[in-house]
């Protein structure tokens, strides 16, 4: 997937009334966070926010071009309004290429398991996992192949197939699902 990019620009301006009028230009407030916690305020336009928080991810890291300065950053929190249906606010967390990220990834399952076509009864979990890695290795997702499980057999998180640069925090015995007999 490519990189999302959002471009944005500095503010000075403050408060309810402020925020008011960038929105009604449009535009959203916004804060960026830097790794320190420091904080930066942004304008940020309404209609290409929304176009890059639909496709994003919690592990997302977007390209964010303030006045020209790019940073990678995590869509870290969002105020929305769903009875107009819009963003009202944005937070953003700045992250540094060189520092290793935890981040927690629900499992998602691809596939119909073979026990199950035979007439087994798929058990998930619906589990997440806690992971360790550089920016750059951060997977959006991560994807479970349970096709090949047959009946009375397990799929751990051990079994997830997960790139180079990954650490795995979470327990390898962890079951991610399994297929039990039907009858």
């Amino acid at each position: 997937m490519e990189q999302l990019v959002l471009k944005a620009t500095k503010r000075t301006e403050t408060g309810k009334a402020a925020a008011k009028r960038l929105r009604e230009t449009g535009n959203l407030p916004a804060v960026m966070y830097n790794h320190q916690g420091e904080a930066t305020m942004l304008s940020v336009n309404e209609s290409e926010f929304t176009k890059v928080w639909k496709q994003a991810t919690k592990t997302t890291i977007i390209c964010l071009d303030v006045d020209g300065t790019k940073y990678q950053a995590f869509i870290k929190d969002t105020e929305y309004d769903i009875i107009s249906n819009r963003n009202l606010h944005v937070d953003f967390h700045v992250i540094e290429d060189t520092q290793k990220l935890r981040a927690t990834i629900k499992v998602q399952t691809s596939g119909t398991p073979v026990g199950v076509r035979e007439g087994g009864i798929l058990m998930t979990t619906g589990i997440s996992i806690k992971i360790e890695c550089l920016p750059k290795d951060l997977p959006v997702r991560i994807v479970a192949d349970i096709d090949p499980i047959k009946i009375g057999e397990t799929f751990y998180v051990k079994d997830l197939k997960l790139a180079d640069g990954i650490k795995l925090l979470t327990n390898p015995d962890a079951v991610v699902v399994s297929v039990r007999s039907g009858k």
